[in-house]
């Protein structure tokens, strides 16, 4: 990754929350730790941002902290060619007239450009897939009701008696925080919560990951491997991981990358 897409994540990253640790943006930008200790002096120098004794702070640093993990300002900007393709073969399962839900997240915002040819019914909790749904298809568009966190760019709701219990879908997708052998996890109470909530109005339970996601782990599981109907990844998924899903009955579709997503910019999403 070059210089400078390093330092616009990590600057994005602490602008998100109060302190971001080199762990943290070792992870973000798939760096070294020396990389990312030398990004963080030079943006120190320069007052973009202020170091601190195991990584980094804003200047200004946010008055309101949302949900645990990265932010979708973050996450928009990593792997997105695969992430276009995934959400490609993702929409390639929809047909017209179906009811589906598409949880927020920015793998799943990618199924909005395809989405556009298509007339489903989409149920979402994601403020911006609604939005460019509405300006730009001819899908029919509801919304969960609750609060919208800005840093995620989702809406969720503690409390049971919101409207998704009134929604049914034969699909839904979503991504997540990591992939293993124990199913599908991620890293706040909050959204296990809504996403539970979610998942039980759909008969099947579409994953988009990258790759890299079979890596990834956190504390908190959402769901295990059999209620997962399938699995939409890239090429650069490992046989182990393949074979993983196999044993587990999931149904595993690998989208491949044409040369021309690769090109495109982060800011084309």
């Amino acid at each position: 990754m070059h210089e400078s897409e390093r330092h616009r994540i990590i600057l994005s990253a602490v602008q998100e929350k109060p302190v971001v640790t080199v762990a943290e943006m070792v992870a973000l930008t798939d760096s070294s730790e020396a990389t990312i200790r030398r990004d963080i002096a030079t943006l120190h120098v320069q007052q973009k941002l202020r170091r601190v004794r195991g990584g980094a702070e804003s200047i200004n640093p946010p008055q309101f902290v949302g949900l645990a993990g990265r932010t979708f300002s973050v996450n928009e900007t990593i792997n997105v060619a695969k992430k276009r393709t995934i959400a490609q073969a993702a929409v390639e399962l929809c047909n017209d007239g179906d009811a589906i839900i598409i949880n927020g997240g920015t793998t799943t915002f990618q199924m909005v450009h395809p989405l556009v040819t298509k007339r489903c019914q989409v149920f979402t909790n994601s403020f911006p897939i609604a939005e460019h749904l509405l300006k730009h298809s001819k899908n029919t568009v509801m919304l969960s009701g609750g609060t919208i966190y800005r840093e995620q760019n989702i809406i969720l709701s503690p409390f049971e008696n919101d409207v998704t219990k009134n929604f049914y879908a034969q699909r839904m997708f979503m991504g997540a925080q990591g992939l293993g052998a124990l199913g599908l996890m991620e890293a706040d109470p909050l959204l296990i919560q809504a996403e539970q909530k979610l998942i039980n109005q759909a008969d099947e339970l579409v994953v988009l990951v990258d790759s890299s996601k079979f890596k990834k782990r956190s504390s908190l599981i959402l769901c295990g491997l059999e209620r997962i109907s399938t699995v939409i990844t890239d090429e650069d998924i490992e046989d182990h991981s393949a074979s993983m899903l196999e044993e587990a009955g999931v149904e595993l579709i690998v989208a491949k990358i044409h040369p021309a997503q690769e090109q495109m910019s982060p800011t084309a999403s």
